[in-house]
Parts: structure tokens; sequence; C-alpha cells
């Protein structure tokens, strides 16, 4: 009797730059003034990890906003990062109806799809639960989101894990992206965004470096 495979196991659920896209959802003001789950100054430091992670290893990424002429433009850290993408900008509450962002996930022919968004319970959880029912592997970032509550956030993660979705954080992005510090083109970037976004570790890694004479960070 032949063994039947895991698809979230094994070396072939791990994310590479080659294996996936990424969608970054709604990052706009009005959302962020609703959103109580997190800090707002932690999602916006996480989702801009997450994005530049996804430029260091050219990463297919689209940024989508739903009625920008009300609820507002793409935060400027994250829109920086994409400096030359107008986002699509939608009416659709539920990204995955609008075929503009479907048809740009096809044309990159991957069946990966990370996605971060405001707000968890809905603008993240609907496109998640429609692309696993088309065959999609979805990829959470649940430090990158957020939700109205704490409560709204963990249930619909919780509904989402269910339908199948993997959730990760940023770090987790970037680190199976890097998987290898022996690949050293895109070291000095990665540990720039250390120092930039990841608090106490940065600190640290500028203090190790400094202690081994190895530079400073910028």
């Amino acid at each position: 009797m032949s063994q039947q495979v895991n698809p979230k196991a094994g070396l072939d659920a791990l994310l590479t730059p080659t294996n996936c896209a990424l969608i970054l959802i709604d990052h706009q003001p009005f959302q962020f003034a609703g959103l109580r789950s997190h800090d707002s100054q932690t999602v916006v430091n996480n989702v801009v990890a997450l994005a530049k992670s996804a430029r260091l290893f050219n990463v297919p990424t689209l940024l989508t906003t739903v009625v920008e002429e009300r609820g507002g433009y793409l935060v400027k850290a994250l829109q920086d990062v994409f400096p030359e993408q107008k986002p699509i900008n939608r009416t659709t509450i539920n990204t995955w109806e609008d075929p503009n962002v479907t048809g740009w996930v096809k044309e990159t022919g991957r069946k990966k799809i990370v996605i971060a968004a405001l707000w968890t319970e809905i603008c993240l959880a609907m496109p998640t639960i429609q692309a696993l029912g088309e065959g999609y592997e979805v990829f959470i970032v649940t430090d990158a989101s957020g939700g109205v509550t704490l409560e709204a956030h963990e249930m619909a993660v919780l509904r989402m894990v269910n339908a199948g979705a993997v959730p990760i954080t940023w770090t987790v992005f970037a680190s199976e992206l890097q998987r290898d510090w022996a690949r050293e083109e895109t070291v000095p970037a990665l540990a720039q965004m250390m120092f930039e976004h990841m608090g106490n570790v940065g600190t640290s890694l500028a203090w190790e470096l400094q202690l081994l004479g190895s530079g400073k960070p910028r």
C-alpha cells in the first residue's frame, strides 16, 4: 500500500524564493484605526519587514487596498518598499473575488501564497479560505495582520488553520527564504533588516559584530 504524502510536512512544505508569492492586503489608515489585537506600530514594523524580505529574495509581491479614496492610501513605510507599484484598489471585501488579484496570482504560476492583511477576521480570512478551496497552499502571516479585537484575530486564525492554512510570522518567512547562512549574497541585507526590525535581536547582533570586529551596522 502506497504511503500518503503530507503536503504540510517535509522539505517541499517550506517556502523558497521561487515557490511562493506574497499578497499584502489593506494596511491602510482606516484599518489601523480599528486595530485592537496588536499594537499598530508593531504591525507596521512587521509588515514592512515582511515586504522587505520579499523584495530581498525577489518574491513576487502584490499590494492591494480597498476603497482607498475613503480608507486611505497604503501606509507610506510599506509603499516605500515597492515605490514603483500602484496598489490594486478594490471594492470587494474579499480580495480573492477581484479578478485583477486572482489574475496576478495565476500569472506568477505559484501555488504557495503568503498573505498578511487588516483585518484578520475579514480581509485575511476570506481570501485565505477561498484560495485553499481552489487548491492553493496558503501561509498566513499572523504578526503582520491584526483584528478589531484579540478574540477576533485568534478565532480567525483558528478558523483558517482548521481550513488548512499555515500560520507563520515575518521572521519565519525571511528565514525560510534565506535557509542557509552560506548563501552570503543576501546576508548583509537580511542582517540590516534584523537591526531595523527585530528589536533586541538586532541590538544583540550589532553587539556581537562589534565584539568580533566585523564592522558596525549602518
